[in-house]
């Protein structure tokens, strides 16, 4: 592994587990099981069926999903969901799905959701620039909602929410698109979840719904075949070409959580000592660096802040770049640095950045 792919903070894609690259590395030349190139294998191959099946199985257990929850490996990214979501539940119902705006990819689900009905913006922080979250308690939803829609980490402002939703009397959709598998999550709390891998699930192009069948009951049937949920449960993910490449790798990352990391609370507790990390020499120079989200706010994946003017930024990634750390600009809606500390980092390139940015702000 090269010290770039170490030192790869990017928030899009994310960085591979070491022992993920190496297996990738071979399967692209020949899978070991088959002796044909991962680019090559049939979506209808008995090996690619165990994939699934294997996939499927492994994230059950990492995150202990009840039975009554199915599991869809689609194409599209969260982008696609913004859309699929509101033509499954909201439309014809005659009913509000209430949004929640609380940053860049937030404020888009609901732009699509007025396309099929009547979208309610429940709360937002636009006015403030996306600083911080809601309190569950202070929200005050429409108790016949189509269902509320959240995303639980905004990767460009750096925003997480701590706790998951309770007691609100709707269905509840969340996007977890950068931080599902970041730490345990009780799925029961939510009737739908979906993630696009890049993130911490692999590469681009696979996109994981997780969704509960009394909620999946009440999409609709009558939209087409592509977009429509019953289609891909009934075809098990395989209704069209998948991206097979992703699902492959993103089994081998399950399957790495699960045997070298050790579940999702040994996850849990490595992120939490990497954010700690890393706020903590931020913290320390407060007029060197200027974080984006408030404390109680502050993500665990995505660490966004500002230099006093874009000269300290830009010489701020020069610096950055010539000490082998990568993918540290800000999101172009915002600028900026991001740090984004997804499952792959370790902690010694955590503590190797820490100190970079100590050294940086220090005369």
């Amino acid at each position: 592994m090269t010290l770039n792919n170490q030192r790869n903070f990017s928030a899009g894609p994310g960085a591979l587990p070491d022992s993920v690259l190496r297996q990738v590395q071979e399967a692209i030349v020949a899978l070991p099981e088959t002796g044909i190139s991962v680019l090559g294998m049939s979506h209808r191959s008995d090996w690619f069926e165990q994939q699934l099946h294997d996939a499927e199985n492994n994230l059950r257990s990492l995150l202990d999903i009840p039975k009554n929850y199915q599991i869809l490996f689609l194409q599209g990214g969260s982008s696609l969901q913004f859309s699929m979501i509101p033509m499954a539940f909201l439309r014809g119902t005659g009913k509000t799905a209430e949004y929640l705006e609380t940053g860049y990819w937030s404020s888009k689900a609901p732009k699509e959701a007025v396309h099929e009905g009547n979208a309610h913006i429940a709360w937002s922080d636009k006015v403030a620039g996306f600083r911080s979250l809601p309190d569950w308690g202070q929200l005050q939803l429409d108790p016949k909602a189509a269902y509320l829609h959240y995303v639980s980490n905004e990767t460009v402002e750096g925003l997480e929410f701590k706790s998951e939703p309770k007691d609100l009397s709707v269905p509840i959709i969340c996007d977890m698109s950068s931080n599902l598998l970041a730490r345990p999550v009780d799925i029961s709390r939510f009737d739908l979840i979906y993630a696009h891998a890049q993130k911490n699930l692999g590469p681009a192009g696979v996109t994981l719904v997780i969704v509960k069948d009394e909620f999946l009951a009440c999409a609709r049937n009558d939209l087409p075949s592509m977009l429509n949920y019953h289609t891909h449960l009934s075809a098990h993910s395989v209704y069209n070409t998948p991206c097979v490449f992703s699902i492959y790798v993103l089994n081998l990352v399950t399957q790495w959580m699960l045997r070298e990391v050790g579940g999702l609370i040994s996850m849990g507790e490595l992120n939490n000592k990497k954010a700690n990390l890393i706020y903590q020499a931020l913290d320390q120079f407060p007029e060197h660096y200027q974080l984006h989200a408030h404390p109680p706010n502050r993500s665990e994946m995505n660490v966004t802040f500002r230099l006093k003017s874009s000269l300290l930024e830009a010489d701020f990634l020069k610096n950055a770049r010539s000490s082998g750390f990568t993918g540290l600009e800000g999101h172009r809606s915002l600028g900026g640095i991001r740090i984004s500390l997804y499952n792959a980092i370790g902690l010694q390139a955590t503590q190797e950045l820490a100190q970079f940015l100590i050294s940086q702000a220090t005369p």
